[in-house]
């Protein structure tokens, strides 16, 4: 893990690009990274089996004091380890020199944060969900990935290739001037790069510092409240009562029909079987990467419309208001999983977190996960104590007011920018000081019980947060999570 941290003005930033590499090159990166996963593979087995062997030891009655020392499993443990290993050990020693040490460090680091994970979360000192012990990488399911911190490690000045240790050089498939105008600068620094095969191409991600450049957005005393939705994306409110809505592209939705199709020619080949180790045969590989194609071309299609979304928001508006979905849970709801994934609640989330943070240092507020932006009324702060997810117009019993259900809750977000200074964080009450009362069930949290932890899967999901709060919310059921979105 790399615990770089940067001076102040500085930032450090990926600058990620497409490579167009030969033949040769390919089988290279395919072999370092095959190198990454086999020292990953052999820190896993060489710390685990000094496990197994006290727990055998155990069984025989051999004290404690008597058995095998634990095997340490910090990175420069693991290096001293298998540098000791390599010359000898029969997966190792007759390759491990076609590579640069690079691979094998990447696999040995990635083993150490695997283990520091799981002691921590064995320990109750890591949130979130509970870690497993690491387990073996499989040769066929594993991601292809290799990470480069020392050596020559450059964009070229052309702008067309970069230069990257043992690799040498390799032509990318999109210009790197976004970086090497930086470089050139002298207002950039590489710190290391990451080659990855995803999406069935090669990228390289240069991990570099980079002097922090505010840019100025177009409405600093703006704030804008996000409600996000499957039937329309996002529903967006600012502080002057202007609504406007962004329709949901529904990507995979749209590429379904395809994604039959190539689902069913795949199914007519014969595949490989690992009980009987058939191969799979070159129709089937064939019609296996059309499929690929499909959803990678999805997926591609998916991530550029969320970044346009989010950089638009991110540059006009000083404050942003978002709620804390419980994603992970509204994903437990088979009949809305395929269209929450779809919509990707939880990236855009994310983008606005480092975009508002690192581009423009402007604010962006998290509604609390409990907070009735659907129940309450934009107009007066009444608050109804039921509001099914099957009703899309809220009408108010006290005012009168009838407005779209994510329209209210989108003004009710915008109103919570100015409760963090005053008033009650409803729409129509933004200066008042008193809160608005609540009837009964509005806010309530259900009482822990076994059926509400089987629904939520155990976990609160979503983003972090503090401990206490995290308790308060873990063992919220599923349906009522919904209700608030």
């Amino acid at each position: 893990m790399n615990k770089f941290r940067p001076q102040p003005g500085f930032v450090v930033k990926a600058y990620r690009f497409a490579l167009d590499p030969n033949a040769a090159q390919q089988v290279a990166m395919r072999s370092h990274c095959g190198a990454a996963r086999a020292a990953y593979n052999w820190a896993v087995g060489w710390v685990s089996a000094s496990w197994w062997q006290r727990k055998a030891e155990e069984t025989y009655g051999v004290p404690e004091a008597g058995q095998t020392q634990w095997r340490p499993w910090s990175l420069p443990s693991l290096r001293k380890a298998f540098n000791a290993a390599k010359h000898t050990d029969p997966r190792f020693a007759h390759w491990w020199a076609e590579n640069s040490k690079e691979a094998y460090s990447t696999g040995l680091a990635n083993a150490s944060a695997a283990f520091d994970n799981y002691s921590k979360s064995k320990q109750g000192k890591r949130h979130g969900q509970k870690m497993g012990a690491p387990r073996f990488k499989s040769k066929r399911k594993a991601r292809l990935s290799c990470r480069f911190t020392t050596g020559t490690i450059r964009a070229d000045a052309d702008g067309r290739h970069v230069t990257l240790p043992r690799l040498g050089t390799i032509r990318t498939h999109e210009p790197t001037v976004k970086l090497l105008t930086r470089l050139q600068a002298e207002k950039a620094r590489v710190l290391s790069a990451t080659v990855r095969h995803e999406r069935g191409r090669w990228f390289v991600s240069f991990q570099v510092e980079v002097k922090q450049d505010l840019a100025r957005v177009a409405r600093p005393q703006a704030a804008v409240g996000i409600d996000l939705g499957v039937k329309t994306l996002a529903v967006m409110a600012d502080s002057t009562g202007e609504i406007r809505a962004v329709a949901n592209p529904r990507h995979y939705n749209r590429a379904r029909k395809q994604l039959r199709r190539a689902c069913r020619v795949v199914s007519r080949r014969q595949g490989p079987d690992r009980r009987t180790g058939r191969k799979p045969s070159k129709r089937w590989e064939k019609a296996n990467a059309q499929r690929n194609k499909v959803h990678h071309r999805v997926a591609n299609l998916r991530e550029d419309a969320l970044h346009k979304l989010t950089t638009s928001v991110a540059a006009e508006y000083g404050t942003i208001v978002v709620e804390d979905l419980n994603v992970a849970g509204m994903l437990c709801n088979r009949r809305l999983a395929r269209r929450i994934a779809d919509a990707g609640f939880g990236e855009i989330r994310h983008q606005l977190d480092y975009k508002t943070r690192q581009r423009h240092a402007t604010r962006l507020v998290v509604a609390d996960r409990w907070y009735p932006s659907s129940k309450t009324c934009s107009g007066c702060g009444a608050v109804k104590a039921k509001l099914p997810l099957h009703v899309r117009t809220y009408h108010c019993d006290a005012c009168g007011l009838v407005i779209d259900r994510d329209e209210n809750a989108a003004l009710n977000l915008a109103a919570l920018a100015a409760a963090a200074v005053t008033g009650t964080g409803v729409a129509g009450d933004q200066d008042t000081a008193p809160a608005a009362s609540k009837p009964r069930g509005a806010d309530r949290k259900t009482r822990a019980t076994a059926r509400s932890r089987k629904a939520t899967g155990g976990r609160a999901g979503g983003a972090t947060l503090p401990h206490q709060q995290q308790t308060e919310t873990r063992d919220r059921t599923q349906a009522e999570a919904l209700t608030l979105w």
